[in-house]
C-alpha cells in the first residue's frame, strides 16, 4: 500500500531516456485519441458541433502520434517501448469518466482541458530533457497544438453554454485554483469527517469520558490529516498535470482533513456526556449531508449516489463505532 501511494514502483520523469520520453507521448497521444473519441459519441446526438470538435482534435492526436513514430524509428529505430503514464511519477491518475454515461457537457469541457494542460506541460517538460534538435522541435510544436486544443475546450462553454463575459485568463486563473485547493481540499473534508467517526463514538461510548473523547478524536484527526497531506503531495509534482504545487496541494488536503474530524470532537469539550454526544451527532448529520450537498455541486456526482456513498456510508460507520464502543 505505502510503495503504491507513495509511487516507489515508478521511474521518476527526470530518469527517462530521450527514447523512452518519445515511447511515453506516443502512448499518451494514443490514450487521449481514443477519450476524445468517446467523447465525441457521447456528444453526436445532442450537441453535434462539439462532437465534430472532438473529431478534429482525434484527428490531430492521431496526427501527433505519426509524427512522433517517424521521429522515434527514425533516431531510435522501430522497436518502441511501452511507456505509460501510469509507468512514470507525477503523472495523474485519470478517473476513467469516460465511461459514464450521460455526462453533463461542462464536465466533459473540464476533462478536456485538463487533459490538454497535463499534455502541454508534459512537452514542455520533455523539451528541456531532450538534446537532438530535431526531437526538440517536434516537441516544441506539439505543445503549441496542445494550447491550441484547450482553446477548442473552451470554445464548447462558449458555444453552448453562451457564457461568453468569462475571458481565457481567469478561467485558467480559476481552473487552477480548484485543482490546487478545492479539490483536494473537498477530498479531506470528506475523509476526515467519515474516517474520524468510528474511532471517536467507540471512545465515547467505551469510556463515557468526555475529555479522553476528545483527545482521542484530536489525535485521530491530526493523524488522518497529516497521512492526507502527505498523500496528496506524493501523488504528483503538479509539472505534468497542471495541478499546482503539491505542498499547496498537500496542505489544503491536510488541512481540510484535520477540520473534517474536529467538527464532531469539539463538541466533546462539553463536560456532560450525552450533551456533548447530541451535539456532535446533530453535527455528524450535519456533515453527512453537507458533505453530499458538495460532492453533487462541485464533483459532478449525482445527488442520491452522493447520498448513498457519503450518508449511508458515514452513517454505517458512524453505527460501527457505537457498537464497538459498546462492546465492552
Amino acid at each position: 500500500m505505502l510503495r503504491r501511494v507513495l509511487g516507489w514502483q515508478k521511474r521518476h520523469f527526470d530518469e527517462l531516456s530521450e527514447a523512452e520520453i518519445l515511447a511515453l507521448a506516443i502512448s499518451s497521444e494514443e490514450d487521449d485519441a481514443r477519450i476524445y473519441a468517446a467523447y465525441a459519441e457521447m456528444l453526436r446526438e445532442e450537441y453535434p458541433a462539439s462532437a465534430a470538435v472532438f473529431d478534429g482534435m482525434v484527428e490531430e492526436e492521431n496526427e501527433h502520434r505519426h509524427r512522433l513514430i517517424a521521429a522515434y524509428e527514425k533516431k531510435f529505430g522501430s522497436n518502441i517501448p511501452l511507456v505509460r503514464r501510469e509507468h512514470v511519477r507525477g503523472f495523474l491518475d485519470r478517473k476513467p469518466v469516460w465511461l459514464v454515461k450521460n455526462l453533463p457537457l461542462e464536465t466533459i469541457r473540464q476533462q478536456a482541458w485538463e487533459m490538454e494542460e497535463a499534455a502541454q506541460n508534459f512537452y514542455l517538460e520533455a523539451v528541456k530533457r531532450t538534446k537532438d534538435a530535431s526531437i526538440r522541435k517536434l516537441l516544441g510544436d506539439l505543445a503549441i497544438a496542445e494550447q491550441h486544443h484547450k482553446r477548442a475546450a473552451n470554445e464548447l462553454e462558449e458555444t453552448h453554454l453562451h457564457d461568453d463575459a468569462i475571458a481565457d485568463e481567469k478561467d485558467q486563473a480559476h481552473r487552477k485554483f480548484l485543482l490546487t485547493y478545492v479539490q483536494p481540499g473537498l477530498a479531506g473534508l470528506m475523509d476526515g469527517s467519515v474516517s474520524t467517526l468510528a474511532p471517536i463514538f467507540a471512545a465515547a461510548f467505551a469510556t463515557q469520558n468526555t475529555w479522553e473523547t476528545f483527545l482521542v478524536g484530536l489525535a485521530a484527526s491530526i493523524g488522518a490529516g497529516i497521512s492526507m497531506g502527505f498523500t496528496e503531495a506524493a501523488s504528483d509534482d503538479g509539472k505534468l498535470t497542471g495541478r499546482g504545487s503539491p505542498i499547496k496541494r498537500g496542505f489544503a488536503s491536510g488541512i481540510m482533513t484535520t477540520i473534517g474530524g474536529l467538527g464532531h470532537a469539539l463538541p466533546y469539550l462539553i463536560t456532560d456526556f450525552w450533551t456533548a454526544t447530541i451535539t456532535a451527532i446533530v453535527v455528524v448529520f450535519i456533515e453527512l449531508w453537507a458533505i453530499a450537498w458538495i460532492q453533487n455541486k462541485y464533483m459532478d456526482t449525482p445527488f442520491w449516489r452522493a447520498v448513498m456513498q457519503v450518508v449511508f456510508g458515514g452513517s454505517l460507520v458512524f453505527a460501527a463505532g457505537i457498537l464497538i464502543g459498546n462492546a465492552g
